[in-house]
């Protein structure tokens, strides 16, 4: 006796095209590949700054490169659009409770919105008293 055909759908490898939601997935999910680039980048200025002031300079020449600063930038963009689109998901992925009640969505992505103004304020204030 022959065992009945079980059915197997077809799906193309474009499948996540077709609703504007997958594509936003897909997008977030690549954000990963130019923070890959800047995690390794500052891997390599530690090993720099460990290793003394040629090696120091070199990275510094490295990182004051046009395409490399043009990377930098794409990554500060991909990380503020997987901010923008993760933010609004997490309270409903993992709402937060205060006793009987839970915060609202708004309130809670608001403060993430909020921790994110003041570490990047506090970096520019540092950066510039430093100056």
């Amino acid at each position: 006796m022959q065992k009945p055909a079980s059915y197997r759908p077809s799906m193309s490898r474009r499948w996540w095209l077709q609703h504007q939601h997958f594509v936003l997935y897909m997008l977030r999910e690549a954000t990963v590949v130019p923070l890959v680039f800047f995690a390794g980048c500052m891997i390599a200025g530690l090993w720099a700054l460990n290793s003394g002031a040629e090696a120091w300079v070199s990275w510094q020449a490295f990182m004051a490169n046009p395409l490399v600063i043009l990377i930098n930038l794409l990554t500060l963009a991909a990380s503020l659009f997987h901010a923008a689109t993760f933010f609004p998901l997490m309270p409903r992925v993992m709402p937060i409770r205060i006793g009987a009640k839970t915060l609202p969505v708004n309130a809670i992505v608001g403060g993430m919105w909020a921790v994110v103004a003041i570490i990047a304020i506090a970096l520019v204030a540092y950066f510039i008293w430093r100056a």
